[in-house]
């Protein structure tokens, strides 16, 4: 049985590159920025990680690609999807949507979602409750005038006042622009004349993750995560 920590540090250990391998020879692009879906040695959601960490453990044979294409799934080891990227470049079968990196003499795509082969434990469904998960959730609008913003604009506002005993969960903080936040002051929102867009509620799955899955680019991702009411 591989440890959690060599299973891809999927709690936060850094994973190790060989650095005579390619995995460490790729080139740093977007595309390895972009995110891939690790399941479990069942099949189930795991992790979200890094292209990057990908190709890490991908390379350490701690992993294997599984495409998704057209309803088939098919599970490629690295030299083995190395070989299909060959293959689709031949062909002239690159898509738009897809990410390619570039190493020092091959190019090969970026996998949308890997199997870890020997980490068999169930995932975690817990949400952090953090500001970036908030704002995510309320999709960076004001919930009291309805204006999106970016972050710096925006801040945490207690619908219950914290000075009447109004607490830190995500029943009672809701995402607010600056002036809202100003002119609601110390009050509820009835007391100030405000009212709210939408119940603040707990989150069933990342908000990170939900907004991903409405991309195209993770349509895959789908297979795999049970489409839950947010």
């Amino acid at each position: 049985m591989v440890s959690l920590a060599q299973a891809g540090s999927l709690q936060g250990t850094t994973v190790e590159c060989d650095r005579s391998g390619p995995a460490s020879r790729l080139s740093t692009p977007a595309a390895l920025q972009c995110n891939v879906l690790a399941l479990n040695r069942n099949f189930l959601a795991a992790q979200v990680i890094s292209v990057k960490r990908a190709f890490c453990l991908l390379f350490k044979d701690l992993a294997e690609v599984i495409h998704v294409e057209g309803g088939t799934y098919c599970a490629y080891d690295f030299e083995a999807w190395r070989e299909f990227c060959d293959l689709k470049m031949v062909l002239g079968e690159r898509r738009d949507y897809e990410d390619w990196v570039r190493a020092v003499n091959f190019e090969i795509q970026a996998p949308r979602v890997i199997r870890l082969l020997s980490y068999d434990r169930l995932p975690r469904n817990t949400v952090k409750f953090n500001r970036r998960n908030i704002f995510l959730r309320d999709g960076h609008r004001c919930q009291y005038c309805g204006k999106r913003y970016s972050t710096p604009r925006l801040s945490l506002d207690h619908v219950l006042p914290k000075s009447r005993g109004g607490s830190d969960t995500w029943e009672n903080i809701v995402c607010a622009c600056l002036k809202c936040n100003v002119d609601k002051g110390g009050r509820t929102p009835a007391e100030a004349g405000m009212k709210l867009l939408q119940k603040p509620t707990r989150p069933h799955r990342s908000p990170l993750l939900s907004r991903q899955l409405t991309l195209s680019k993770y349509e895959s991702w789908r297979n795999f995560i049970p489409q839950t009411a947010e």
